[in-house]
């Protein structure tokens, strides 16, 4: 995988950046305390690529992702991906919470069982933490076994991770609490 460009969004939770090769999306950057911060871990992440108008696709990647972050029941997971740099253990496991919808959650254990590897929920949670391509790959929809949000590696932490699930519950019109108790909560 070879980054080829990279785009600064605005969006609901503050300006992101989306950066893609050939294949697709190799990584969308949330955002940090500034659209130049932002601009900046971008260009840390992908040194090789270069700031440029999107793509069609990617564009379309944009304005989805752009639309979920305002609360529209927005599915993101047919949008194409480039994880050939991505581990094995890591893509198994992006590929399972990308079949997570909005405003739900599964447990990093129940993600863990669906591998086929129980044991696995640290390793599921390290994982989910070099994450790339968050949002399109929701790592923010998985918490811990006890219904708790559980770590985010993101800007803001665990209080991002309620941001965008509290967001992504109201467009489907779920009422809150977000973490009162795992009624909520798929899996284990």
């Amino acid at each position: 995988m070879t980054p080829r460009g990279f785009a600064l969004f605005d969006t609901a939770v503050g300006t992101c950046a989306a950066a893609w090769s050939d294949r697709g999306l190799v990584g969308v950057q949330l955002p940090e305390s500034s659209a130049a911060d932002t601009r900046a871990r971008v260009i840390e992440r992908f040194p090789t690529a270069t700031e440029l108008i999107p793509l069609p696709d990617v564009q379309h990647a944009i304005e989805r992702i752009v639309a979920l972050l305002q609360g529209a029941p927005v599915d993101l997971s047919g949008l194409p991906i480039d994880m050939d740099d991505v581990p094995a253990f890591d893509r198994r496991v992006y590929e399972v919470a990308r079949t997570i919808p909005p405003g739900s959650t599964l447990t990093y254990g129940a993600i863990a069982a669906a591998l086929g590897a129980p044991g696995a929920a640290r390793s599921v949670g390290r994982a989910l933490g070099r994450n790339p391509l968050a949002i399109v790959v929701p790592c923010h929809r998985v918490v811990a076994a006890d219904g708790k949000p559980g770590g985010f590696s993101a800007g803001g932490g665990v209080a991002t991770k309620l941001r965008l699930l509290s967001i992504e519950r109201e467009g489907r019109g779920v009422g809150l609490p977000l973490f009162s108790g795992s009624s909520h909560t798929q899996g284990r």
